[in-house]
């Protein structure tokens, strides 16, 4: 385990000490706040039309109205970014041919590999502890339900954490970090639209294609409903992905 954290460690670092976070990290402030401000400014100016003429200003959700577009906003711009944090896992070691001399080493495969999930997963950690000031904001000048709101940010990190195992299965596959980035973010964006037009089907393959769905997961977190068989969906899918990307990395450890 400890290699594991040294692998991370130095991932994080070397990605870190990169122009991209920067500006991936820049963009996604940036689309962040201008979505934060705008449901904001939308929210006042409801409240304020709604108390004037029909006296009900308390009834508005800051959680319907804020909490969760800001939630959904934050998961597509992951969905949208995450393939550029993970496109260079695999894909650069193979371009500069050092995979076979990683793969070769004395540490385990499966040690590399959690080393990357974790720096992957850390980055996104990172931008996303870097937006939780619209959280903050909205305690203390609003009267949002928390329990909605952590349930939420953990969807999100841990739907990411799925998107970033994805990232690395495209990166194990190609040493071309456009082609990895472009493979990824086809994958998540497929899961995400998956369950799109099968809420109603009352079929079982129907009802199959929602589970497979990540979007039907991360909907009740949103919205504050915890429950275990989430929990289980994501963490089935990160391990699972997580053993493809190992078996393709052992394939090529032996050409």
């Amino acid at each position: 385990m400890r290699t594991t954290w040294i692998i991370a460690k130095r991932d994080m670092g070397s990605f870190f000490a990169s122009p991209v976070f920067y500006v991936i990290a820049t963009v996604f402030l940036f689309l962040h706040s201008f979505t934060f401000l705008n449901l904001l400014d939308s929210f006042s100016g409801q409240s304020f039309q709604a108390e004037r003429f029909l006296g009900q200003g308390m009834s508005l959700s800051l959680n319907e109205m804020v909490v969760e577009p800001i939630l959904f906003n934050m998961a597509v711009t992951l969905l949208l970014m995450i393939p550029v944090i993970t496109m260079r896992s695999f894909s650069e070691e193979k371009k500069n041919k050092t995979l076979p001399l990683l793969l070769s080493s004395p540490v385990h495969l499966k040690e590399i590999l959690l080393g990357k999930f974790l720096a992957c997963t850390g980055v996104v950690a990172m931008m996303m502890l870097l937006s939780s000031y619209s959280a903050g904001f909205l305690i203390l000048l609003g009267e949002p339900e928390i329990n909605p709101l952590l349930t939420g940010l953990l969807g999100v990190f841990l739907m990411s954490a799925c998107f970033v195992s994805l990232g690395l299965l495209a990166s194990s596959l190609t040493e071309n970090q456009i082609i990895a980035a472009v493979l990824s973010f086809g994958l998540a964006l497929f899961l995400w639209i998956l369950g799109w037009g099968v809420e109603n089907t009352s079929s079982g393959w129907g009802e199959v294609v929602a589970y497979i769905s990540i979007l039907s997961h991360l909907v009740p977190m949103v919205r504050g409903v915890f429950d275990t068989s989430d929990l289980m969906y994501f963490a089935t899918f990160i391990f699972f992905v997580l053993f493809l990307t190992y078996r393709v990395l052992e394939s090529q450890r032996w050409r």
